[in-house]
């Protein structure tokens, strides 16, 4: 299937997209004035040390402190299950196989390991999402192109995307090759049919850095940036660009200049693959893209056959229903719920993917009596997955069709990015009907009638929503009327209100409600 990137670099931000054949499968934003912090380097001051969570919080210099676990922090250096912790990079592909991690020893109490006011060398590993502050941890590693170097580590990984075991072989052998520093290495997924010569300059690069950092961690002052990732384009060209990518499409003349800059340096094999964009129409709109991260704002999604999809997010979870929808099949029920299942598995991890939704997801799947058709759909879910990047954890299909699965969370999901909460429904999704208003307003106006007195006033004034007098003039009229004739005095409906559900209710010359 042909896969392109696609690069808009607009005034206030930056989008990238990453589609296969005519889909979008990824879609990656950074705005200007908001770069991504996830992998930069800092040395933080601890603020405060919570025993009973286990946890501190270290300012390193944002808006809100840092949340340090204690499993993210030790003093032994040879911890590489700890080292794990920080995620090896952006794209989260460089998971070694547990076989090849250490035992993880008893992690000590926070309050043994840290004091108000230590300074400490970190790494941001998740975005701060929502209330909470960035989660941070001492476990440094540093990606390259081919390698993620981890130096409190002492071990020789393989992505376990590379699935190969004599390439897998081939590749630690070719890194050992090589004059390594202390520490750990991960090959990456990038590094398949690589030599020891990519491998040396990546190993020369990450061992400068790391001095680079160490050095200036000695002089600044703290809270103080040690290392910051690179922008969208460069952290794109170093994860993503690869020979499986067809195309790289850039909208902006300033923007490919960088790219091709980043592509001689990184992969100058896959120089050729880069174009500009030159058509008059915005690349977005004119390769599909647009429409694509418009429908992935939308609640419900359907499928070519018919049937649908619906993703909900609520406060601890995200919630995947497939439905059937217009598709009812030929003959038999269950081929029929098989064949959507099978087709939702496709969709629903393309969603997952291009909202970059993370932790517990929960996909509820049409029943399956069958539990070989169970079977079938769990293993094209697991297929799916594979394509992902990021880290997954998926367990079987239940007697009900209920998938449990985890993803991991590291930066704000699409429509956090891209939406905001609704001023009138505050989130919910659902705000009170015009009658279940009128009623409240009928009641209002009837108390402050009873506490005025008979000699405040003859009228009285509602100030409502235009949709709500739209409601007055038509299927409300009648309840209007009943009210006039209980208060014995003329209504007058003024639409000049701006909240939906808002209204105010005034005797003439009195004090509003």
């Amino acid at each position: 299937m042909r896969k392109r990137i696609v690069v808009n670099a607009g005034l206030t931000e930056t989008r990238v997209g990453v589609q296969e054949g005519n889909l979008l499968t990824e879609l990656y934003l950074e705005r200007h004035r908001h770069r991504s912090i996830v992998g930069s380097v800092y040395k933080g001051v601890v603020t405060n040390v919570l025993p009973g969570m286990q946890a501190a919080f270290v300012d390193i210099g944002l808006a809100k402190d840092a949340f340090l676990y204690a499993g993210d922090y030790t003093t032994n250096l040879g911890d590489l299950a700890g080292a794990m912790l920080a995620g090896g990079g952006e794209e989260g592909d460089v998971d070694l196989d547990v076989e090849e991690l250490e035992p993880r020893r008893e992690t000590a109490p926070i309050e043994d390991l840290l004091q108000k006011n230590q300074t400490v060398l970190v790494q941001v590993s998740k975005e701060s999402l929502g209330t909470k502050g960035a989660r941070i941890t001492s476990f440094i590693s540093l990606p390259g192109r081919y390698l993620v170097y981890m130096p409190q580590a002492r071990h020789v990984g393989v992505s376990r995307r590379i699935r190969d075991d004599r390439e897998r072989e081939r590749l630690r052998a070719a890194l050992r090759s090589v004059s390594l520093p202390p520490g750990g290495f991960i090959l990456r997924t990038n590094a398949e049919g690589k030599s020891e010569s990519e491998f040396a300059a990546d190993v020369e690069f990450l061992t400068r850095l790391w001095a680079q950092i160490q050095a200036r961690f000695e002089q600044a002052p703290a809270p103080a940036v040690l290392h910051e990732e690179g922008d969208l384009t460069f952290r794109v060209v170093r994860d993503l660009f690869s020979p499986e990518v067809d195309e790289f499409v850039v909208d902006s003349r300033e923007v490919y200049d960088k790219c091709t800059a980043y592509v001689e340096a990184l992969v100058p094999a896959l120089r050729e693959r880069v174009r500009l964009w030159e058509e008059p129409a915005p690349i977005f709109e004119a390769l599909g893209i647009e429409k694509d991260i418009e429908k992935a704002l939308r609640r419900r999604v359907w499928l070519k056959s018919g049937g649908y999809i619906v993703i909900d997010h609520t406060e601890a979870l995200v919630s995947i229903d497939v439905n059937t929808g217009k598709y009812v099949g030929k003959r038999d029920f269950e081929q029929t719920v098989l064949k959507i299942n099978l087709e939702a598995v496709g969709e629903v991890v393309r969603q997952i993917r291009l909202r970059d939704l993370g932790g517990i997801i929960i996909i509820d799947f049409i029943d399956m009596e069958s539990a070989e058709h169970r079977e079938q759909v769990y293993r094209a879910l697991k297929r799916a997955l594979a394509e992902d990047k990021a880290r997954t954890n998926v367990l079987e299909i239940s007697e009900l069709g209920l998938v449990e699965m985890t993803r991991k969370r590291v930066r704000q999901d699409l429509r956090s990015l891209l939406s905001v909460v609704c001023p009138t429904c505050k989130g919910s999704g659902i705000t009170k009907s015009d009658v279940t208003i009128a009623a409240e307003i009928f009641r209002a106006a009837q108390a402050k009638a009873a506490t005025a007195g008979d000699g405040n006033g003859r009228d009285v004034v509602i100030r409502v929503h235009p949709d709500l007098a739209r409601y007055f003039e038509g299927d409300g009229q009648e309840g209007l009327e009943r009210l006039s004739r209980a208060l014995d005095r003329k209504i007058t409906i003024q639409p000049n209100f701006a909240e939906r559900e808002g209204y105010e209710v005034r005797l003439r010359g009195g004090a509003p409600q």
